[in-house]
């Protein structure tokens, strides 16, 4: 079988592109981490007729990860994105993106933990070197767009291109990209964001590609094992220190930790300090006294949430919004106070109580299924 000639695919190629010339005369560069998501976006540009590039960002020390499954660009992802890329005949470069991902992304990981919050670098990581410099490069290679394996579809609105959740409830990656701009919008494609991960697999099968089986990513990819705590020692060993955990109302002293580090607000398991006569929650961390405060599980409602840096993806709608406050939450009703978009504050508030705000996460703000923007949580009201 022709590797550009799979059977039975569910849409034409050029169709999930979105491209202003005809296929044949146009370049797409194709962000490849090795995965069989962009390795079948990949596979459809080429099948497209278009000139395709892979490129591919090393972000942290491969040699070291070798070997370790279950996470993004870890292990042995960049030899397999390069024989994705022999097997399509088509171009693929590596760059050495270690420094600005260990600055801009590790770094502040582990300063957020230290400083009580609970950080989410994924998002962090799609605001700088997935898509500020891969646009670059592939503004730099004369490219027409920038595709990528991410599960979001990319929708012309009356005021221009609008970002929506992907058809795949189960696959939506909508939450980790609200910081995508709106002039970044309109060079991006997610060929995939219409798609259920079956037929994804099912085409990379019949493409021949050897990734068609690859397990997905399960872990943050500079988290080997899944020890957050043992990163931020390692970046920070000056800043994790024991403490004490105490009654959030009561301010009795019920253990000791051996650091915030290990903590996040909402957390039940792991607290070590059994024989209380209700379940108790991390309500809340004081990273300048080292302290956990713990409570029941009513002291984490909260009926509005501060959010900073915000970003908004076209105007905002005249009807009703929800929001995400966490990656795994479904969408609650809120309304929004406050200023929204180029990196102002504002203020939203929930219909309900919410339960389990993190600061350090990140609040998206929905308007059916577009997404409107969001921002950093900085702060909580108590509900």
């Amino acid at each position: 079988m022709n590797a550009l000639m799979p059977l039975d695919l569910p849409i034409e190629p050029a169709s999930l592109f979105d491209l202003p010339r005809p296929a044949k005369e146009c370049r797409i560069v194709v962000a490849m981490s090795g995965g069989v998501d962009s390795s079948v976006v990949a596979a459809l540009a080429a099948a497209s007729g278009a000139e395709t590039i892979g490129i591919t960002l090393q972000l942290y020390d491969y040699g070291a990860a070798t070997g370790r499954k279950g996470a993004c660009c870890a292990g042995d992802d960049i030899r397999d994105a390069r024989a994705v890329a022999d097997r399509l005949g088509v171009a693929h470069y590596v760059f050495d993106h270690e420094s600005a991902f260990r600055e801009d992304v590790v770094e502040k990981f582990a300063d957020e933990y230290l400083s009580g919050r609970t950080p989410i670098p994924c998002i962090r990581c799609n605001m700088g070197p997935k898509f500020t410099d891969l646009l670059r490069m592939a503004r730099d290679l004369g490219a027409d767009c920038l595709a990528t394996g991410h599960y979001v579809r990319r929708v012309m609105g009356p005021a221009g291109s609008e970002l929506h959740r992907a058809i795949d409830p189960a696959r939506d990656q909508s939450y980790f990209l609200y910081g995508t701009t709106e002039k970044q919008l309109d060079f991006l494609r997610f060929p995939l964001g219409g798609l259920p991960k079956q037929d994804v697999r099912r085409i990379a099968d019949q493409f021949g590609l050897a990734v068609a089986m690859k397990p997905d990513s399960q872990d943050i990819c500079f988290v080997p094992d899944g020890d957050y705590a043992k990163i931020v020692r390692k970046v920070r060993p000056e800043g994790a220190r024991a403490g004490s955990i105490v009654h959030a109302e009561t301010g009795e002293e019920l253990g000791r930790h051996e650091g915030i580090i290990h903590y996040t607000v909402g957390q039940r398991r792991g607290l070590e300090i059994g024989g209380q006569p209700e379940p108790l929650y991390v309500t809340g961390l004081d990273a300048e006294s080292a302290q956990v405060r713990v409570g029941p599980r009513r002291l984490l409602a909260v009926s509005a949430a501060r959010i900073v840096e915000t970003n908004r993806i076209g105007p905002l709608p005249d009807g009703p919004l929800t929001a995400k406050v966490r990656s795994l939450a479904k969408p609650v009703p809120v309304s929004l106070d406050g200023s929204f978009g180029e990196g102002a504050s504002a203020t939203i508030r929930f219909a309900n109580p919410e339960y389990g705000v993190a600061p350090g996460q990140a609040a998206v703000l929905y308007a059916g299924d577009r997404v409107v923007g969001g921002g950093w949580i900085d702060g909580t009201e108590a509900a």
